[in-house]
């Protein structure tokens, strides 16, 4: 994890100061430990090392650093998330209790970690970890259903480093620049395209 973070930081700084910028100092091990026992949820190894190295992206020009233009979500927004969703599911296991198995619904398990919203002020869908699985999983307010990624939090900052280095290799996104701002093609306003510069090898 530190090092997959480090290739991306260490990619911002030099290429997109603007992005680097816009991530926030890490969270000290007592942050973390209080988000930890406001879940009431373990916080796996990979994701407490991430939120020491870094609390989140606050975003640049309204992107975030991820790929689809997606932010770490601070730990806050994280604890919200978590909370809201968990009412959600309490109320729907209300609902469940008369339902048939196949019929149930599950908005949101104790074990999934908020972790990446679709932007920096925008936390309407996004990823999750799954504390239990350790795979990143997608959750959307607009009534999806949860999917898996099949993806670790690990593997997908390390794809995100490897689009970077190499991105004429990037395989479901390309990254580029817009300014001093790392922009993800997939989800830009097709309004700002003349003013976005790939990146070459």
């Amino acid at each position: 994890m530190a090092d997959a973070w480090r290739r991306i930081t260490d990619w911002l700084q030099t290429h997109a100061p603007d992005s680097y910028a816009a991530l926030r100092a890490g969270a000290s091990s007592a942050a973390v430990a209080a988000v930890e026992s406001d879940l009431g949820a373990q916080i796996p190894v990979e994701l407490r090392t991430l939120w020491l190295l870094t609390a989140g992206d606050e975003g640049a020009q309204g992107w975030g650093c991820l790929p689809g233009n997606q932010a770490l979500m601070t730990l806050d927004a994280a604890r919200a998330l978590y909370r809201m969703k968990r009412d959600a599911q309490v109320s729907e296991d209300a609902l469940n209790s008369g339902r048939p198995d196949e019929a149930r619904i599950t908005v949101w398990k104790a074990t999934w970690i908020p972790v990446v919203a679709l932007g920096p002020s925008d936390d309407s869908s996004g990823l999750y970890l799954d504390a239990s699985t350790g795979y990143l999983g997608r959750w959307s307010r607009y009534y999806e259903a949860p999917d898996e990624e099949r993806d670790t939090l690990v593997t997908y900052l390390e794809e995100m480093a490897d689009m970077l280095e190499s991105p004429a290799l990037a395989p479901w996104d390309k990254p580029g620049l817009i300014g001093g701002t790392l922009v993800w093609l997939s989800s830009i306003d097709p309004a700002l395209e003349d003013r976005w510069q790939p990146l070459t090898d």
